[in-house]
């Protein structure tokens, strides 16, 4: 039997709207009003989160000044998960049909997300994705959660969920982050890296997956196809 855990936002769903909405928010809070700035255009927001850019540096490279600078970058944590603009999420194309081969082959599927209980919920709903994950294969935080890191806390995931799913010949984590890679790793787990979400192909190989690919789809493929047995680490355009 073969396992696939998926991390959901980066593969299944497109936060960038999310996130760009939430930055043009924070920037007009937070300039002054005959304050001249920068607003950058969505491209130029998500290649300089793709690639970690601070928050306080893209409020910088804004036009907001130091003090500014913080005050945003408070005020985007305080706004990014909630309700409103969590709206704004998209479906990445081809993720539905990617799950849905994944269920026809009789794979066994999970999902492991930093979202807490009540924005997984929020998304199945959104876009009728509960079908795909029975309560038994969903591995997110509790709403009460404290958070400390995403690379920290997503390897405690991983430990759960080890402990509670039924034994498999082999398991695969796809994600988009270096926590999603961390966790599979730290767990013996072969990691597929996409380049869907908040990360870009230099900073997912600085964590070295086993493979970086474009996306779930392609994941999907070919591990059905019987593509991914080599012990080195590789690119797949």
């Amino acid at each position: 039997m073969l396992r696939l855990i998926t991390d959901f936002d980066g593969p299944i769903v497109d936060v960038s709207e999310r996130y760009y909405r939430v930055y043009q928010f924070c920037l007009q809070k937070t300039r002054r009003s005959d304050q001249a700035v920068e607003e950058l255009s969505k491209g130029e927001f998500w290649q300089l989160k793709r690639s970690r850019v601070p928050e306080k540096q893209i409020a910088l490279n804004s036009g907001l000044d130091e003090a500014q600078a913080v005050e945003f970058a408070q005020l985007r944590r305080q706004t990014v998960h909630t309700e409103p603009y969590f709206a704004y999420d998209t479906l990445v194309p081809g993720a539905v049909e990617a799950l849905l081969k994944i269920q026809e082959a009789g794979i066994d599927l999970a999902v492991m997300t930093m979202r807490r209980v009540w924005e997984l919920d929020y998304a199945f709903q959104k876009f009728q994705l509960g079908r795909f994950f029975p309560e038994n294969r969903c591995y997110c935080l509790t709403n009460d959660y404290v958070k400390t890191r995403d690379i920290e806390d997503k390897p405690l995931l991983m430990a759960k969920a080890i402990a509670e799913l039924p034994a498999v010949d082999d398991s695969w984590m796809v994600g988009d982050t270096e926590a999603d890679i961390t966790a599979a790793k730290k767990h013996g787990i072969k990691a597929i890296a996409v380049e869907s979400g908040i990360r870009d192909r230099a900073q997912l190989e600085i964590y070295q997956p086993d493979f970086i690919v474009r996306d779930l789809t392609t994941a999907v493929d070919l591990l059905l196809e019987g593509k991914l047995s080599q012990p080195q680490p590789a690119y797949i355009p």
